[in-house]
């Protein structure tokens, strides 16, 4: 039997783009993470090698450039669909578009006498916090957005405990009733606006508040399991945020384990740690709207 072709894409990936507004005096800062991803009709490209079809990458990579002037940077979802339109709708063989955005984030640098958050309007200085993660798709009728973030380190220094679990000849692992519980969160929400025809959600204000849910409920669960943290936080968000499907969340267990301090005559009463960074636990998995279907990849 011969070889067909599968599904394909290709784009452009990563383009840094940085958007300054200058208002005034005071300017905001948009840094972005761009990559293009489109499909259609590319058989021919494949096959023969006829380039027919193919709009090139380096387009893509000006097209970013460009709207970042034209259409400004108001969000990344917003940039996101602006640029999956414009794909899909100029150029007849591109049936579908993908575009992946990473956010990196700036706050203004304080100076004397200024209040918190304030200073000159030109000084930033990059936020060592999670990176902002935005994903639009266009497919000519239907849009989905999925939004996110990763690498958002948080930790509790008590309220969690793990016992109570399956033992076998294996098992080294003690009990414990106080532990420290950390992760890095990386979590990708879907929204369920589908159609130009409906409103669109704020999406600044959206991710700034799904964002604090998390955190939220990171912080006041009593743990007995990451499992058990995770659900609650993916239900927080879905019970409060009406835009927003489906959440996944990935949650490394960032183990902290306690020192052995008695070769040194000392008692460690939950106070000394061992930070380990590998191996560590992984846990996954969604949470949905009642009603609603999983469409977020698992990767």
């Amino acid at each position: 039997m011969p070889a067909i072709l599968g599904q394909n894409q290709y784009g452009k990936a990563e383009t840094r783009v940085v958007r300054i507004t200058r208002d005034g005096a005071v300017h905001h800062i948009k840094d972005l993470n761009v990559s293009v991803a489109l499909s259609g009709d590319m058989e021919e490209v494949h096959y023969s090698g006829s380039n027919a079809n193919v709009l090139p990458t380096d387009t893509t990579k000006n097209t970013v450039f460009a709207f970042a002037k034209e259409h400004g940077i108001e969000s990344a979802e917003r940039f996101g669909i602006h640029l999956a339109r414009h794909f899909v709708t100029s150029q007849e063989p591109i049936r579908r578009a993908r575009i992946r955005i990473e956010e990196y984030a700036w706050e203004r640098i304080g100076t004397s006498g200024a209040t918190e958050g304030t200073g000159t309007g030109h000084s930033f200085v990059r936020r060592g916090q999670e990176t902002r993660l935005a994903q639009t798709t266009y497919d000519g009728e239907r849009w989905e957005v999925i939004s996110g973030l990763k690498d958002l380190t948080v930790l509790n220094s008590t309220d969690s405990e793990f016992w109570g679990y399956v033992k076998d000849k294996y098992t080294t692992l003690p009990e414990t009733h106080d532990r420290v519980l950390a992760t890095d969160v990386a979590a990708r929400w879907r929204f369920g606006w589908t159609d130009d025809e409906q409103e669109t959600p704020d999406w600044e204000e959206s991710y700034e508040q799904t964002r604090r849910h998390l955190l939220q409920a990171f912080a006041e669960t009593y743990s007995l399991s990451l499992q058990q943290t995770l659900h609650r936080m993916g239900a927080r968000v879905i019970d409060h945020r009406g835009e927003i499907d489906e959440i996944r969340l990935s949650l490394p267990n960032k183990h902290h384990f306690l020192v052995d301090l008695e070769p040194f005559g000392l008692k460690n009463d939950n106070e000394v740690y061992f930070a380990a960074d590998r191996p560590y636990g992984l846990i996954e998995a969604t949470v949905l709207r009642d009603g609603c279907e999983a469409r977020i990849p698992v990767h």
